[in-house]
C-alpha cells in the first residue's frame, strides 16, 4: 500500500487566466500543497473566508474587482486578515511593488510564473524549507 503524501498547507489561487491558473495549480501540486481555484476576485473572497487557507496567490488583473481591492478586503476580515496574499503580476514596473504592499500584499510575484521562483515564494511566506 503506497502513503498518501503529507500536505503541506493549502494555497488558494485566483486567476482568470486558464492558462496561468493551470500552471500555477500543477507547479503547487507537484510540490506538496492543495490548491483551491477562484476565477475572480468575488470567488477568491468567499473561498478564503470559507476554507482559510495557508497562503493566497492573487492574480492583480481580473474582471470586475481588481486583485488589490480584494487583497484591502481580506486584510480588513478578521478571517482573513492573517492570510499572507502574495500578488502576482505581469506589471513589474518601478512603483508597482508599493502599490501591492500598500494594499496589503505581503510579497509579488512577477509572470510569466517560474516553477523555482513560486515553490521558493510560497515556501518562504509560509515558513517551509
Amino acid at each position: 500500500m503506497k502513503n498518501k503524501p503529507t500536505i503541506k498547507a493549502t494555497i488558494l489561487v485566483v486567476e482568470d487566466t486558464p492558462a496561468n491558473m493551470a500552471l500555477a495549480t500543477l507547479i503547487l501540486e507537484k510540490a506538496g500543497y492543495a490548491v483551491l481555484q477562484a476565477a475572480n476576485a468575488a470567488d477568491g473572497i468567499a473561498l478564503a473566508r470559507a476554507d482559510v487557507p495557508g497562503l493566497i496567490m492573487m492574480d492583480i488583473q481580473l474582471p470586475g474587482m481588481s486583485g488589490l481591492e480584494a487583497t484591502r478586503i481580506l486584510k480588513a476580515d478578521p478571517v482573513t486578515r492573517a492570510i499572507p496574499v502574495i500578488a502576482m503580476t505581469a506589471f513589474a514596473m518601478k512603483g508597482d511593488e508599493e502599490k501591492m504592499l500598500a494594499a496589503g500584499c505581503d510579497g509579488y510575484l512577477a509572470k510569466p510564473i517560474h516553477y523555482k521562483d513560486l515553490v521558493a515564494v510560497v515556501a518562504a511566506r509560509l515558513g517551509m524549507p
